[in-house]
């Protein structure tokens, strides 16, 4: 029986393609669902913005346990191959993509480069990472419009430097199955047979399972597909055709066919979450799935990497103080859960003199109106006001204070808890803000819920623009 890969794209191919744009948060839980899933790879995105996306691939590393994590070189940069290792060096299962276009058109319009230079850029990446130790793959884009006899080099120039495996993809989407089955099979035979052979089938004409099958029957040994978006072979569906055919044609896979359906639709509950026309945050909630607790016994490098797995990146002057809080109520609980460091690190941490502060809010909602927010903040001794109609009240007071601050932050988590008990109870809210790859939290207390929403994100936002400030 022959193994077949499967390397889910869905995270490489969300924002581009599929119209629906993950958060980093998002990015995180996806690919924890896919190692639980059984996916052999999981691709992502190239680094475009160094600090934000090597966090992003450093936090996967740590998040994935069984999977491959493949990041593609971004040619423009002389130093893609350095910078993509160091970000993805500490992955347990590492490998980097050498992604070029192989088609007239695709060189010419997109790396501006002559044959011959796309040659030498080939053998000279995947000798980059060749010399790293790293499992390398070389991706021929648009390979089913490129003239043959230069697909050969490409492929020849790749294995002769190292690669590892050799990809090649029908972009356009234009190949029937017995055409792609065809191509797959001279590639198949070009290659040494220790050398793994991938394929990505564009779903531009609705067949690209039977793409893909075709590919496999010809000897391909890795699958590209996708948990969620209708851009190439879809995952759950490519997964069943091999499980059903896997005897007749002597292959399977790995991916967990009976965890399939739920892990499916948990993805896509995340990925196609609605995001409605009137606010740039998501629309949904989710459950916080941590097995973080802390106890009085634990030390201070236990609670600063507590804080570290949350997404904060404390100094050592805020990593005391977020300890010293820890200690006097850890004194009186059994245990301290991720929700109370949250609520610990955006007490103690990073306390900074106010750039905004709350004048006045005023907000309208009702089941028969669309929410509003009148907002009211002093920067210094100036005055600042907004209007802002969103899905919800709080929704509509936090675009109001986006629009008055002139930036976008990504909510990466919003609690709120009652401290007291009755008809006037104190609500505390926590809010953490995504900004430059780091986490800001802050802390709101009211018995109004959304006052107290509003104070948290002013909260966080004046430690935002500090810290900027300061750099």
């Amino acid at each position: 029986m022959r193994r077949i890969m499967i390397s889910d794209i869905t995270m490489k191919q969300s924002a581009e393609t599929s119209g629906f744009a993950l958060s980093f948060r998002e990015k995180i839980e996806l690919a924890k669902q896919l190692d639980k899933l059984g996916v052999d790879v999981i691709e992502v995105s190239p680094i475009v913005d160094r600090r934000i996306d090597t966090l992003l691939i450093k936090s996967l590393a740590s998040a994935v346990k069984d999977s491959v994590i493949a990041v593609p070189l971004t040619s423009e940069d002389e130093n893609a191959v350095s910078v993509a290792w160091n970000a993805l060096k500490e992955a347990r299962k590492p490998r980097l993509q050498v992604v070029v276009p192989v088609s007239t058109v695709q060189m010419e319009y997109l790396c501006h480069k002559k044959p011959a230079a796309i040659l030498d850029m080939i053998r000279s990446l995947v000798a980059q990472c060749k010399a790293l130790g790293c499992e390398t793959e070389f991706v021929a884009e648009d390979a089913s419009r490129s003239e043959q006899d230069f697909l050969r080099s490409a492929i020849d120039a790749a294995v002769e430097s190292g690669a590892d495996i050799v990809t090649v993809c029908d972009t356009a989407g234009t190949m029937l199955p017995d055409e792609f089955r065809d191509s797959v099979r001279a590639i198949r035979d070009m290659i040494p047979a220790h050398i793994r052979l991938g394929i990505r089938c564009s779903n531009e004409l609705f067949i690209a399972e039977s793409c893909a099958m075709a590919a496999v029957q010809a000897g391909a040994d890795e699958v590209k597909a996708a948990a969620c978006g209708g851009f190439t072979a879809a995952l759950d569906k490519l997964t069943h055709i091999l499980k059903i055919r896997g005897e007749a044609d002597g292959i399977f896979c790995d991916v967990r066919a009976t965890e399939l359906q739920r892990g499916i639709a948990q993805i896509r509950r995340m990925c196609e979450m609605g995001r409605s026309k009137s606010s740039a945050f998501d629309g949904g909630t989710r459950e916080e799935q941590s097995d973080l607790e802390l106890t009085v016994h634990d030390d201070l490098s236990a609670v600063l990497s507590a804080a570290a797995k949350l997404g904060y990146d404390l100094s050592e002057e805020d990593g005391a103080k977020v300890y010293e809080a820890f200690c006097r109520i850890a004194a009186k609980k059994e245990s301290v859960g991720a929700k109370e460091l949250d609520a610990i690190v955006a007490s103690a941490a990073l306390q900074v003199p106010p750039t905004y502060r709350l004048e006045n809010y005023v907000v309208n909602a009702g089941n028969s109106i669309s929410a509003t927010c009148h907002m009211q903040l002093y920067k210094n001794d100036q005055l600042l006001e907004s209007v802002c109609i969103g899905d919800g009240p709080v929704d509509a007071s936090f675009l109001a204070i986006e629009q008055i601050v002139g930036r976008h932050y990504e909510l990466d988590e919003f609690q709120i808890r009652a401290v007291t008990e009755g008809r006037e109870a104190m609500g505390e809210t926590v809010v953490r803000l995504r900004a430059g790859g780091k986490i800001y939290a802050g802390r709101g207390i009211s018995t109004d819920v959304i006052g107290a929403g509003i104070r948290a994100y002013i909260n966080a936002v004046n430690k935002i623009v500090y810290e900027e400030a300061e750099a």
